[in-house]
């Protein structure tokens, strides 16, 4: 057949890039034009090979092969197909693991098949050889591009160089047409102001009510390391007290086989929120029970509609998740009261509501991966977005921090 394909190693190009423009090959220290680059690779691929492009196929990781939103965007496009593989966390490091064989059983199949005449591979790692030379016996013309080094040396195998028919050097010129660092360098854009409302967040200290109900928690009946050893004859430790007892500390409470103890009359809950500390106690107010979440507010339309936006248009910054879950909430509410009574439980989220939001947030790959959770700032960011949208739609201002 003759047209071209490209395979792309996203690793590769994106930490080559990173390392050109930001210094080091963290993907973190640079941002790309998904749409822009999909873009300059079908054409350089068609100037290259004088064939008209059949598709581009995405390699890259992504932890238990979920898709993040970049992905997400990707797959979408026209002409693009996404591939991924794992992505593991090993002393400290992220490392992809079975990109390289699918690039690999990818490209001996589309030659096997005849489906190209000629194949772009983006790609460094020299494990790709076998699948380069086999494709050659197919066949097929191998072009091999590689990213600029920052150091002006390869950065790839010199066996997969010598193997190619083909050898494309990607310049700085070229990638600054769909990458940028994220620091000011003079040819990219500067970092992005701070959010006051996610500094107010991290900022705000502990109560003094919250610190006075420390002093009156009854003591866990644990063992103390200074009483001596346990049953297996180690020490049993005891973790540090902390200043309110959250609900997993209320949990410890309960006795095995006993039904579960009452908490003390001082224990309250510690909801995280853009005011900062703020107590409540345990229990919803019946107004926040009976309060409408978002998937009973939408229709099948609508749904279909929310997740072509997800993937075309929302970026996956937790701030912007927020507000974007709140837009949706508060324009499908039928009866706006709602809308009163949830400004007036600021900064308290409905727990039926915030449990939405943080799993409609959990899509766009804000877990933390060590504990399937959501990292802590992530969740202040998120729900501060949510306020933030609330405040514009309701006309009241939800302060971050009290006066």
């Amino acid at each position: 057949m003759d047209r071209c394909i490209v395979l792309v190693d996203a690793g590769y190009l994106l930490g080559a890039a990173a390392s050109l423009l930001a210094g080091e090959p963290s993907r973190s220290r640079i941002t790309v034009d998904h749409t822009a680059l999909i873009q300059g690779l079908r054409e350089r691929a068609e100037s290259d090979t004088q064939q008209p492009l059949l598709r581009i196929y995405w390699f890259d990781g992504a932890p238990d092969r979920v898709p993040q939103p970049e992905h997400r965007r990707l797959r979408v496009m026209p002409r693009v197909t996404v591939r991924l593989g794992a992505l593991t966390r090993s002393d400290g490091r992220w490392a992809q693991k079975g990109v390289d064989a699918a690039m690999h059983a990818e490209l001996t199949e589309l030659a096997r098949n005849r489906a190209c005449s000629d194949v772009v591979l983006v790609t460094g790692d020299g494990d790709l050889l076998p699948g380069m030379m086999a494709a050659k016996e197919h066949g097929v013309a191998v072009h091999l591009w590689a990213v600029q080094a920052a150091d002006g040396d390869y950065n790839q195998s010199e066996d997969l160089v010598a193997e190619a028919d083909e050898r494309r050097v990607l310049d700085r010129t070229w990638i600054t047409k769909a990458v940028r660092a994220k620091d000011y360098t003079g040819v990219c854009a500067p970092q992005p102001a701070p959010r006051p409302e996610i500094a107010a967040i991290l900022s705000a200290p502990l109560p003094e009510s919250a610190l006075g109900a420390a002093t009156e928690r009854p003591a866990p009946q644990h063992r103390h390391p200074a009483a001596g050893p346990g049953q297996n004859g180690t020490e049993e430790r005891v973790p540090a007290a902390k200043g309110v007892p959250t609900p997993k500390d209320l949990a410890a409470l309960r006795a095995p086989g006993t039904q579960p103890a009452q908490p003390p009359a001082s224990a309250t809950l510690r909801w995280s929120s853009d005011k900062g500390w703020v107590d409540r106690p345990t229990a919803e107010p019946p107004e926040a029970a009976s309060m409408p979440t978002l998937a009973q507010l939408t229709t099948a339309e609508q749904r279909w509609a929310d997740r072509e936006e997800d993937i075309t248009t929302v970026g996956g910054d937790p701030f912007e998740v927020g507000q974007v879950f709140a837009r949706r909430w508060v324009e499908r509410l039928g009866d706006q009261n709602h809308l009163q009574k949830l400004s007036g439980m600021y900064p308290r989220i409905p727990h039926r509501v915030d449990g939405e939001l943080l799993r409609y947030a959990a899509r766009f790959g804000l877990l933390a991966h060590k504990d399937d959770q959501i990292d802590e700032r992530d969740r202040y960011a998120i729900r501060a977005g949510f306020w933030r949208e609330i405040s514009v739609r309701t006309g009241v201002e939800h302060s971050p921090v009290d006066d």
